[in-house]
């Protein structure tokens, strides 16, 4: 059954309740966490990217350093990550990209613009690595995203194979990628399977492009070194530290505002200090402009 894990609090009032899972993992992959139903299954939306850049990698897409990092990653529609796109793209037209033309999530840059464009999308590094790895497998690039292609085939093995279990679900991601259905436990074996990759590393170096000024998974990396963080949407969360602890974190109403939090509080439980990351394990609830309250985490770790 899933758990209460989070609560919202104003002027002393419980106001709202997070209910959902999380697990966490030993180095040796034993679960030294585990809240509600960490067995069943989860669409890991945008936690998915650093394995599908990993598929990327593997099928020959010549990335490295930034241009790996926002290939895991999730950016805020800067400038500087839409100059790394397009160097990822190599040559290639924008047109080719199938993510959605959407605005930055960065609001300085959204200010600045006049209309929405794919390159700007927080996916068009990942779909950039897609069409360069098909590019260096000779693979189709007009199809890239199709279930059924050689790429998607990769990416699906990888995930099986880092995961230590079969996909239970198949479906359409937001940017229009697949996205494959997990047990919530077998996406923190995949997270401990990827903390020693080249993925990992890169986002490790550059957290800047995972997410971007003021993400909170680009400040949790830079407050913690050596961690990996990646939200997804619907409030699912992937924490990694290079020694091999790994946590997954599911809020069942997709809410992601105590993801972070929450995430953090099971890497503590584990042993890991977070505590140059103290600031992030609530989250202050504001009235008049004023702290009147806080989003706090309420479950126990261990099992």
């Amino acid at each position: 059954m899933p758990a209460l894990l989070a609560e919202v609090t104003r002027s002393g009032f419980v106001e709202s309740l997070h209910h959902g899972s999380v697990v966490g993992l030993l180095p040796s992959g034993d679960i030294a966490v585990s809240v509600g139903a960490v067995e069943d299954p989860v669409l890991p939306r945008s936690c998915m990217k650093p394995f599908q850049a990993l598929a990327c990698l593997s099928a020959g897409a010549p990335l490295a350093g930034p241009a790996l990092a926002i290939a895991a990653g999730s950016h805020t529609g800067e400038n500087r990550h839409v100059e790394l796109v397009m160097q990822v793209l190599g040559g290639l037209p924008v047109g080719l990209l199938r993510c959605p033309a959407t605005w930055p999530e960065d609001e300085q840059t959204r200010q600045r613009l006049t209309e929405p464009s794919r390159v700007r999308m927080n996916c068009s590094g990942k779909h950039a690595a897609m069409l360069a790895a098909c590019v260096a497998a000779r693979w189709p690039t007009q199809t890239y995203l199709e279930l059924a292609h050689p790429l998607q085939q990769q990416v699906m093995r990888t995930v099986e194979d880092l995961a230590g279990e079969a996909v239970t679900h198949t479906a359409v991601d937001g940017c229009g990628a697949p996205v494959y259905g997990l047990s919530l436990h077998g996406l923190a074996r995949a997270m401990q399977g990827l903390v020693r990759t080249p993925v990992a590393d890169a986002m490790r170096r550059f957290p800047e492009y995972v997410g971007g000024t003021g993400h909170v998974n680009t400040v949790v990396m830079q407050l913690l070194p050596g961690v990996v963080a990646k939200g997804g949407a619907e409030g699912v969360l992937v924490l990694a530290t290079a020694a091999g602890h790994a946590v997954a974190v599911k809020v069942l109403d997709g809410n992601p505002r105590a993801t972070t939090a929450i995430g953090l509080t099971a890497l503590a439980s584990l042993g890991f200090d977070v505590s140059p990351a103290k600031e992030h394990l609530s989250v202050p609830v504001l009235g008049g402009g004023q702290v009147v309250g806080e989003v706090r985490v309420v479950f126990q770790g261990g099992r």
